[in-house]
């Protein structure tokens, strides 16, 4: 069965992209109403349709992608009330693009299996930026058959699409992903802390580090804050990055596999969102270690 209607859950910083280039190559598509009303309209004044609940998304669609926080999100849009399980069908499927516990995804993908339809994960990395671009980097879990049919669909968002095998393993693989991110992200925020504190020149720091072993894609985002107090190379909230961290040691926990860094880095966010950091982007971790150690910014 060709895909040519699709719903979409999550219509965010990230969704926007996604929908705005599904739309650009000539699909049909259906959004959920989002707290944010502007990127619903401007998606909305591009020829999607609006529905405000996800078993209407489902029943007008034959693929519905998620694009929300995490599994509680996710396990509420399945088994909620007006959930998507109610209109799984034959041939449905539902690709959740979110950063999710991957014992969930795999509890899920049965239930909706039970009724004919598909469950896959597809989380995403890279930005907004690439979103808009239509360039996001995918992994995908599930039946090769699935991602087969639906691969037209995420092409017209992502240029990277990495099969990582079946349902749950994209998700185990992004949350790994995202632990390297971010436990980057930390070390790189201890280290600017250290050079502030010592005086260091930060533009020299930068050309030295870069130019080295010790050279980072997530240490060339956070060095921007403290050379022009711009954190938008990362736009990645703190507490989705708590989430994630916390979603990882509980996967490294059922394995079981000691994961100290990952904790350590945990506990970082943890502070950075007590200390009213939680929706502020990454690398303003920078200023969290710099407030905790009493350097001047």
């Amino acid at each position: 069965m060709t895909i040519k209607r699709v719903g979409l859950i999550g219509v965010g910083l990230m969704g926007h992209g996604i929908g705005k280039n599904i739309l650009a190559k000539g699909y049909e598509l259906c959004v959920m109403a989002h707290r944010n009303r502007t990127p619903v309209d401007d998606l909305i004044s591009k020829g999607a349709t609006e529905h405000n609940n996800p078993l209407a998304i489902a029943k007008n669609s034959d693929l519905v992608i998620l694009c929300v926080t995490g599994t509680p999100q996710i396990e509420q849009l399945i088994y909620g009330e007006y959930g998507l399980l109610g209109a799984v069908r034959e041939g449905l499927v539902i690709a959740d693009c979110s950063t999710a516990e991957p014992l969930s995804t795999v509890k899920i993908a049965a239930d909706v299996e039970a009724k004919g339809g598909h469950f896959v994960d597809t989380p995403m990395t890279r930005t907004p930026k690439e979103a808009a671009l239509g360039k996001l980097g995918l992994m995908t879990g599930g039946p090769e058959s699935v991602m087969t049919r639906i691969r037209p669909v995420l092409e017209c968002f992502a240029d990277t699409i990495v099969h990582a095998g079946a349902v749950g393993s994209a998700h185990q693989l992004k949350l790994i992903n995202n632990f390297l991110s971010i436990a980057h992200a930390a070390v790189a925020a201890e280290a600017i802390t250290v050079a502030a504190k010592a005086g260091v020149d930060m533009q020299a720091m930068k050309d030295i580090v870069m130019a080295g072993g010790a050279a980072s894609v997530m240490f060339g985002r956070l060095i921007n804050v403290p050379l022009s107090d711009d954190d938008s190379a990362a736009q990645f909230a703190i507490k989705n990055a708590r989430k994630d961290l916390r979603y990882y040691t509980n996967m490294t926990e059922q394995l079981p596999v000691t994961s100290f860094l990952a904790e350590t880095a945990h506990q970082i966010t943890v502070m950075a969102d007590n200390m009213g950091y939680g929706d502020r982007f990454i690398p303003r971790l920078i200023d969290v270690l710099m407030t905790v150690n009493g350097v001047k910014k």
